[in-house]
Order: C-alpha cells, then structure tokens, then sequence
C-alpha cells in the first residue's frame, strides 16, 4: 500500500493554501473573440507561498528538505541555468532549513550581458547565501557533481542532491 503524504519527512515552507484567482478578463476577452460557453476560469496563486517570490518548486521542496533533514544532510546541492526559478527557490528553502546551499549553473543561454549575470534570480542566490558555480553549457555533469560531492565530503560535510 503507498505511503500517505504525511509519512514523509516534511519541513513546511509555503504558506498555504494558496489562493485561487478568477480571470474575469480573460473569460471577457473570449467571449469577444467570439467564443461561446465560456466557464468561469481561475488561477492557482503559487506566487503566493512566500518563499523568495513563491512559486509551485516549494511544495515539493518541503519533502526534499524534508528527507535532507531526516538524513543528516547539511549541504544542499542543485542545478538549473543561470536565471533558475527552482534554483532560486532551492536557495531559500536551504536558508530557511539553516543548511549550505551548492548551486551549479549551466550557462545555456547565448546571451552574455552583464545585468543578465547579475540581476534576477543569480542576485537572490546571492543574497539567499548559496554559493554560485557556473559552468559552461556542455560541461559534463556526472564528473562536475562527482567531484563537488567528494569535496563537500572531504570537508566533514553530508551533501543532499536535489
């Protein structure tokens, strides 16, 4: 039989439940365009859940740190691109659990203004305390994640791959 969800190791971090929003003026606009019929639509506001400018990554954050925490993890260790919302969110969820947090960025995006290496989600990384690594796009993961894990053991500490 599968486990219930309150089984799992769980850390909470979004204020929840969230709200749902009507998009009246969405369902106006159809109706304009000729549409027929039209339901009532509404939004689920996962922007809401206050962690670092919300967003649907934290519900399942609650039961990755969650496990971490179960296993004596310290070190929080994930990927994404440069601009990453689940990385951003990653680092918060980390803070608030009082663990390190290891972000590698791939730098897949062709474009290399300043702002866009500074600004964003890379600022609140920052800010959140992750320590940022970015890599280049066709770096190879497996050897990049093999060696950090290594490092972070090396140092006494017990890294958690999200």
């Amino acid at each position: 039989m599968p486990k219930a969800l309150d089984e799992f190791p769980h850390l909470p971090l979004a204020h929840l439940p969230t709200p749902l929003a009507e998009m009246r003026h969405l369902r106006d606009e159809l109706r304009a365009r000729g549409a027929r019929d039209v339901p009532r639509l509404f939004i689920k506001r996962d922007d809401c859940t206050g962690l670092a400018t919300g967003g649907n990554k934290t519900r399942k954050l609650e039961y990755l740190l969650g496990e971490a925490l179960e296993q004596g993890c310290d070190t929080i260790v994930t990927t994404g691109a440069l601009q990453s919302n689940h990385a951003r969110q990653t680092a918060a969820a980390a803070a608030v659990a009082g663990l390190s947090c290891i972000l590698v960025l791939f730098d897949t995006v062709p474009y290399k203004a300043t702002a866009y290496r500074r600004s964003g989600n890379l600022l609140l990384d920052r800010i959140l305390g992750a320590e940022v690594r970015i890599e280049n796009a066709d770096a190879d993961a497996a050897e990049i994640f093999g060696k950090l894990f290594k490092e972070i053991e090396a140092k006494g500490g017990k890294p958690y791959f999200v």
